[in-house]
C-alpha cells in the first residue's frame, strides 16, 4: 500500500513530478474525458509494467528503450482498437492524445525507472499508484475547469450510446455575473488551474512534512 500511496501523493506524476502535462492540459475540458484518459493510462501502465518487469533480465541495455516502446505501443494499440470498435465516441473525444500515450513520459519513465529494475509485484503496484495519481490529478483539474468555465459537470456523455447512461449536471454554481468564466475552457485556463493546484498540493505536502518533524 505504501507504493500505491507514494504514486498518488509523494510521487504524483502531475503535481509533483510534473510529467504528462500535455494530456493533463489537453483532455481536461470535461471531467468525463479526463478520468477516461486517466483510466486508459492506468490500464496501459499496469500491463506494460507487468510485461517489462517479466522480461527485464532478457533485455540488454542497448535495445531496452525500443523494446519498451514496442511493448507500450502494443498495449496502446489494443486499447485504441477496443475503443474504436466498441466506444467510438470516446475514441474520437480523446483524439490524438490516445496514441500519444506511447511516448507519454509517465509510462516510459516508470518502465525505465521501476519496471526494468524491480520484480513484477512491485512494478504493478507502482503502476497502480502512478496511474491512480495521474487519474485523480487530471480529474481534479477538469472538475475545476469545467465548473468554472461552463458551470456543468459531464460524467458520462460521449459513451452514452454504449452504456445507455448519460449525465450532465448543469448550474452547479449560483448564476451570477461572474460565472461561468470562459477563460477556463481555454489553454490559458488549463495552465492557471494546473499552476494553482501544484502550488496548493505542495503547500499541503510541505505543511504535513513540517508537522511530522
Amino acid at each position: 500500500m505504501k507504493t500505491i500511496y507514494n504514486g498518488i501523493i509523494k510521487e504524483n506524476p502531475t503535481f509533483v513530478l510534473l510529467l504528462g502535462l500535455c494530456s493533463a492540459l489537453a483532455v481536461t475540458k470535461t471531467v468525463e474525458s479526463a478520468y477516461l484518459m486517466g483510466i486508459c493510462v492506468l490500464v496501459i501502465l499496469i500491463f506494460s509494467s507487468f510485461v517489462i518487469s517479466l522480461i527485464r533480465k532478457l533485455v540488454t541495455d542497448s535495445v531496452r528503450i525500443p523494446v519498451y516502446i514496442l511493448i507500450i505501443g502494443t498495449f496502446v494499440t489494443i486499447v485504441e482498437v477496443l475503443l474504436k470498435e466498441y466506444i467510438p465516441d470516446l475514441y474520437s473525444a480523446l483524439g490524438i492524445y490516445l496514441p500519444l500515450i506511447v511516448v507519454n513520459c509517465i509510462v516510459l519513465g516508470r518502465a525505465m525507472v521501476v519496471a526494468s529494475k524491480e520484480n513484477v509485484g512491485k512494478s504493478v503496484l507502482d503502476a497502480i499508484g502512478i496511474g491512480l495519481g495521474f487519474t485523480l490529478a487530471i480529474t481534479i483539474i477538469a472538475l475545476i475547469r469545467e465548473i468554472l468555465g461552463t458551470n456543468t459537470i459531464t460524467l458520462i456523455d460521449s459513451i452514452s450510446s454504449f452504456t445507455g447512461y448519460k449525465a450532465i449536471y448543469k448550474d452547479i454554481l449560483p448564476s451570477t455575473d461572474i460565472f461561468p468564466i470562459s477563460i477556463f475552457t481555454t489553454s490559458t485556463g488549463a495552465f492557471l488551474t494546473l499552476a494553482f493546484l501544484i502550488a496548493l498540493f505542495n503547500k499541503i505536502k510541505g505543511g504535513k512534512k513540517n508537522e511530522s518533524n
